[in-house]
C-alpha cells in the first residue's frame, strides 16, 4: 500500500459528513497542517505492521487521526465534536470513512486497500496545536492491503 495515497484517501472519505447547521463545512486533509482552520479533521501518525502474511500479501496500517473544532463555544464545540465521534448518522466520522469500504467484494478507499475500519477514539481533550487550542479527540483507523504494492 502507498501511504501518502491512503492517507489523501481517507481525508476524502472523512469530507463526507454533513456537519450540524451553522457549523460550515469540515476541513479534511491527509496531513498534520501548518494551521487549523476549525473544524478540521486530519490524518496524524502511522503506524506500520508489515508482513501479516506470507509473501508480502498483507500489511497494516494504524493511522491517528484528529478532529479538532474551535473555542468559541465549548458547549457548541463539544456537541460538534460529539457529532462527529458518532457511530452514526450524517455527522458521524465512522459511518463517512467506513462507507470507503466500498460493496461486498471491493476493494476499500478506491482501490488502494482490502479494508478499513475505525477502531476506536481516544484523547477526548483539549489539544494546543500550531499556538492555538482547540477541543478534539483522536480516531484510530486500521487499514489492511497488500504489502508489495
Amino acid at each position: 500500500m502507498q501511504i501518502s495515497a491512503v492517507r489523501d484517501a481517507i481525508a476524502a472519505a472523512a469530507a463526507a459528513v454533513t456537519l450540524p447547521a451553522g457549523t460550515g463545512k469540515l476541513k479534511c486533509t491527509g496531513y498534520v497542517p501548518d494551521a487549523v482552520l476549525a473544524p478540521c479533521f486530519f490524518v496524524g501518525e502511522v503506524e506500520v505492521n508489515f508482513d501479516k502474511a506470507m509473501g508480502r500479501k498483507l500489511d497494516e496500517l494504524l493511522f491517528t487521526c484528529r478532529v479538532l473544532a474551535g473555542r468559541q463555544d465549548d458547549r457548541s464545540s463539544q456537541r460538534l465534536v460529539d457529532a462527529l465521534l458518532s457511530g452514526s448518522g450524517p455527522s458521524s466520522l465512522k459511518a463517512a470513512i467506513e462507507n470507503a469500504r466500498g460493496a461486498p467484494g471491493e476493494m476499500a478507499l478506491g482501490g488502494l486497500a482490502d479494508d478499513i475500519h475505525v477502531q476506536r477514539v481516544q484523547g477526548y481533550r483539549w489539544f494546543e496545536h500550531a499556538g492555538s487550542t482547540y477541543i478534539g479527540a483522536e480516531l484510530v483507523l486500521k487499514v489492511i492491503g497488500d504489502g508489495s504494492t
